[in-house]
């Protein structure tokens, strides 16, 4: 693998993308098996750390969170049409706020992406081991061995081309979503008659009515993180002015279908009653075990549902990998960090920003497998400490972009022919991106509770590093720059 300072730009003409890997991008690092079986329970108020959701009205919260992420997904999508970059968000910020803001913007942002890609491997890898070790009674390799393994795999669509990366997401998110979908349908099924659409979307049904439900909007913009990662393949996708807008509206649209369904089929699957007891922390798992337990399913279903699940966090993790080693790439070679991270191979891959990357995953593994007092709660694995801190901070520095974003927006598409749609829009993404911040920050303990200070910190020091990718008016433009048209 050859590498030249001089390269600076991302793919190559024979490895162009097609909509098909933007949309794998973007749905593949959602990851809306895991979201639905994980991330819905904060929806519903089941394990929230305000303890408010929107209980059986939790389709109506997913309902009103979709319509925020579709409002400010509109702004990316018309970004997109005019700036083609591996950057992405940073870059749309700099457009609307300046050069200053946008630039605090990407250390905000990315540093989100590079945590949320770390603490998706570890607990994956955690996950497998203890899942096979319940299971089957034998794990083959210990935790650290899964670890390892995950390490290679995401190297392996670092280094070796986005194209790989993206197919094996869209296959892994593909499966997962498929066989969950028809076990959606076949409990929606067995519910038969009791079946009740309208008393999940009326408010007055949540536990504290229309407050409960604004709880759960509050939770359920987090379902939806990642959506817009497919700007950052700009440079990579073959028509990206025309793919990039429509895989990021075209993703949201399909996984919002995802989650009407998944989170009305563990209401209703429970007949209403969200009282779950130990199955609040993941009640699709619930659903899935075998009659005598009170589910529709058998242990078949479960471990198939475990798999699934697993594929999916499988998925999220190389789509981390993917967005965070072009993030740390586009702020390399804008100057926002050491010049070096700018490089790519001779596969067109962030080799550089890429190995940076990889040594980031390695330290949060030796943590988590060797330095277990750090963030400890007791009764839990390690792994599921350092992914509830990690994870926290993660969607909150992103929610803080998604927010920055619908600011900027009123200036840098201020010459948009439908000038109205852009405030609108606007004025809806900053109503529901508050909220999701205000929401993952509001009584959380500590140490989640010192997140915003973190987010804050990354912000500072972004400001404080002038770009330089300002060239002189008798330089040429540098073909692996941002083009804005």
């Amino acid at each position: 693998m050859t590498t030249s300072a001089s390269d600076e730009s991302l793919g190559t003409s024979h490895t162009k993308l097609k909509l098909i890997d933007a949309v794998a991008q973007s749905v593949g690092f959602i990851g809306p098996v895991f979201s639905i079986a994980f991330l819905v329970p904060l929806v519903m108020g089941l394990t929230s750390a305000t303890g408010h959701g929107a209980g059986v009205a939790a389709p109506l919260a997913v309902l009103i969170a979709a319509i925020g992420v579709l409002a400010f997904g509109w702004i990316i999508a018309e970004y997109a049409r005019r700036i083609h970059a591996a950057g992405s968000l940073y870059d749309y910020v700099t457009d609307g706020l300046g050069e200053r803001l946008g630039g605090a913007a990407g250390y905000v942002y990315y540093s989100g992406i590079v945590t949320l890609g770390a603490t998706i491997l570890i607990i994956l890898g955690g996950t497998i081991h203890d899942t096979l070790l319940a299971e089957f009674g034998h794990a083959y390799l210990s935790e650290l061995g899964w670890d390892i393994v995950l390490l290679v795999i995401a190297a392996a669509t670092v280094f070796l081309g986005v194209a790989l990366s993206t197919r094996t997401q869209l296959t892994l998110a593909l499966v997962s979503i498929a066989v969950v979908t028809v076990f959606f349908i076949y409990v929606i099924i067995k519910v038969g008659s009791d079946n009740d659409v309208p008393r999940t979307f009326n408010p007055s049904n949540a536990p504290d009515g229309m407050t409960g439900v604004i709880y759960g909007v509050l939770y359920g913009v987090l379902l939806f993180t990642g959506f817009e990662t497919a700007a950052n393949l700009g440079e990579e996708t073959e028509k990206p002015g025309h793919d990039i807008p429509r895989a990021i509206l075209y993703s949201v649209l399909g996984i919002t279908a995802f989650y009407l369904l998944g989170s009305y089929t563990q209401v209703a699957g429970f007949g209403f009653n969200l009282d779950l007891g130990e199955a609040a922390g993941a009640p699709l798992f619930a659903l899935g075990s075998p009659g005598s337990a009170g589910g529709y399913g058998s242990v078949a279903v479960v471990r198939l549902l475990e798999l699934v699940v697993m594929l999916d966090m499988l998925a999220v993790m190389i789509g981390c990998a993917t967005a965070g080693s072009r993030g740390l790439f586009a702020l390399g070679r804008d100057g926002r960090l050491p010049r070096v991270m700018g490089r790519s191979s001779s596969r067109g891959t962030p080799v550089v920003a890429g190995g940076v990357l990889m040594v980031t995953y390695v330290v949060t593994i030796a943590i988590t497998i060797w330095w277990t007092s750090l963030w400890e709660i007791p009764g839990l694995p390690h792994y599921i400490a350092m992914f509830t801190v990690l994870a926290g901070y993660g969607s909150l520095a992103i929610a803080a972009i998604y927010f920055l974003l619908c600011i900027g927006a009123l200036r840098g598409l201020a010459d948009h022919p439908k000038y109205w749609a852009v405030i609108l829009a606007s004025v809806v993404g900053l109503l529901v991106t508050g909220a999701a911040i205000f929401g993952a920050v509001y009584q959380q303990p500590s140490p989640l509770k010192y997140m915003p200070y973190v987010v804050l910190a990354f912000f500072v020091v972004g400001l404080a590093v002038r770009g330089s990718v300002t060239a002189s008016p008798n330089e040429p433009v540098d073909p692996g720059t941002p083009v804005k048209l």
